[in-house]
């Protein structure tokens, strides 16, 4: 598409969108105000993706909300996790005990004194963190136990601690928002049953 006929369709798009996209985007492309004003123009998709606050921190889109947190490493702390990690793998299907956990990982930052968290989970950030307590404390404690003045996962002032590290989202997508890890498994498995029964009439 040629730049002007990116530029009509720019036009078209209704004032107040692309008045927004000005006051944002006054140097970008026109391409790119294009895309983004017709973002800004879907209001069904905008309202599919609605980002709200999570909780206590962070962002949630429809059920699934973000996490992330970079916190100090004990010396010797990253040498730790990463004899942890290697035995597994880097596979840490335990966690999938949590129930609401899409997805974590850990990663090492400024020669390995630092430890990246990131999480998506499903729900309010206040129970995700008791999940976590009730449902896998040794992990989590072993873990963040290599964190500089980690008080524990059942300690009172836990949830002080991770706030104190966390970094909310400034901006979040979640592919499919309402997708829940409950109804996720629960889609898995009934795809697997129709798949078993259509076998069966082959």
């Amino acid at each position: 598409m040629s730049t002007t006929e990116l530029e009509t369709q720019y036009r078209s798009l209704p004032e107040r969108i692309r008045t927004r996209v000005e006051e944002q985007l006054s140097d970008a492309a026109i391409a790119l105000k294009l895309k983004v004003g017709l973002m800004l123009a879907d209001r069904e998709e905008i309202a599919a993706h609605a980002v709200t606050p999570a909780g206590r921190i962070g962002l949630k889109s429809g059920q699934v909300s973000e996490l992330t947190a970079i916190m100090p490493l004990k010396p010797g702390g990253a040498e730790r996790l990463r004899k942890f990690f290697s035995l597994l793998d880097g596979n840490l299907a335990g966690a999938g005990q949590v129930g609401t956990l899409h997805n974590m990982r850990f990663v090492f930052l400024d020669d390995d004194t630092k430890l990246l968290f990131a999480t998506a989970y499903d729900g309010e950030w206040d129970p995700y963190i008791d999940d976590f307590a009730t449902k896998i404390p040794e992990m989590m404690d072993y873990l963040f136990g290599n964190v500089e003045g980690w008080p524990g996962i059942k300690s009172s002032e836990v949830k002080d601690f991770i706030v104190g590290y966390q970094i909310g989202a400034a901006g979040w997508f979640v592919a499919h928002p309402t997708l829940t890890v409950a109804e996720g498994t629960r889609l898995l498995e009934q795809d697997d049953n129709v798949r078993g029964f259509v076998e069966t009439l082959n």
